[in-house]
């Protein structure tokens, strides 16, 4: 089984801002599965079903960005996974490009606090993670007000196709592992 975690924040305020990225991508592979949010349980929202054979549960944390690890955690919990082969957290970074994509088996939560909030929760960074780039704050704009803003015009047009290309990542890593996927997007 694989738990699938996006990171984001609740609420309309939030939707379709950097930050919530993980959030539309895991709505992207959810729906292109069938998969529907209909389970409330560990302070998250939850789609239960498959990825060809592979049992999933795909989760958007309701307990705010920087509070994620409360409901991942609990997550690992209730489903009884091994972080380190079976959790999968989707994120933003904005030290990539806008929809540059780099996936990891482990590492440091850097600055970004929802994976401070995982690392601690979880104990430590042995869980594979995938960055979403969302590139830097432009000139001298505040990074926590950069991440909550919406894209600009240009990138919300790729934001989709973006959301996309992540769910064929994830596709990726459940069906042939995340070696495979790593080969195949961190040389994109």
């Amino acid at each position: 089984m694989w738990l699938i975690v996006g990171l984001g924040n609740p609420g309309e305020k939030y939707d379709r801002t950097r930050h919530n990225i993980g959030f539309a991508c895991v709505d992207a592979l959810a729906h292109r599965h069938g998969l529907e949010f209909r389970v409330k349980r560990a302070n998250s929202v939850v789609a239960e079903g498959t990825i060809g054979t592979q049992r999933v549960a795909i989760a958007k944390p309701q307990t705010y960005m920087n509070e994620s690890g409360r409901a991942v955690s609990a997550l690992r919990t209730w489903y009884k996974l091994e972080p380190a082969r079976e959790l999968l957290v989707i994120y933003d970074d904005m030290d990539l490009p806008f929809a540059k994509l780099r996936l990891r088996e482990r590492g440091s939560p850097g600055t970004h606090n929802g994976m401070r909030s995982i690392v601690g929760q979880l104990g430590g960074s042995e869980f594979p993670r995938l960055r979403v780039g969302i590139s830097q704050a432009p000139g001298k704009m505040d990074a926590a007000a950069y991440v909550l803003s919406r894209f600009s015009k240009d990138e919300e047009s790729g934001v989709a196709s973006l959301c996309d290309t992540v769910a064929d990542a994830v596709e990726l890593i459940v069906r042939e592992g995340f070696t495979v996927a790593m080969n195949r997007y961190n040389s994109a």
